[in-house]
């Protein structure tokens, strides 16, 4: 099994992913990543190409509640540190 993607690396996938690649960002192997696809189960919108399975790098980050612009959220300053509490 690989190991976990870092945000990083996520970040850096290209538009369209592999249902492999998917899958390893979200735990699968190979086998349930297929088997998923194939029956309409995977986690995230699949795009059927011939006989390939795309996934949207886009939707696969909102899964995992990533957004491309934003910074993680041990950056994101708390409502303390903004004054907002008096």
């Amino acid at each position: 099994m690989n190991a976990p993607m870092s945000r990083a690396e996520l970040l850096a996938l290209p538009p369209v992913i592999g249902i492999v690649t998917a899958g390893r960002v979200l735990g699968f192997g190979r086998t349930k990543s297929y088997e998923l696809a194939r029956t309409g189960e995977f986690p995230c919108r699949v795009i059927r190409v011939g006989r390939s399975y795309l996934v949207p790098t886009a939707v696969l980050l909102a899964v995992l509640g990533l957004e491309p612009n934003r910074p993680p959220l041990a950056d994101v300053p708390d409502d303390d540190s903004r004054g907002a509490h008096q």
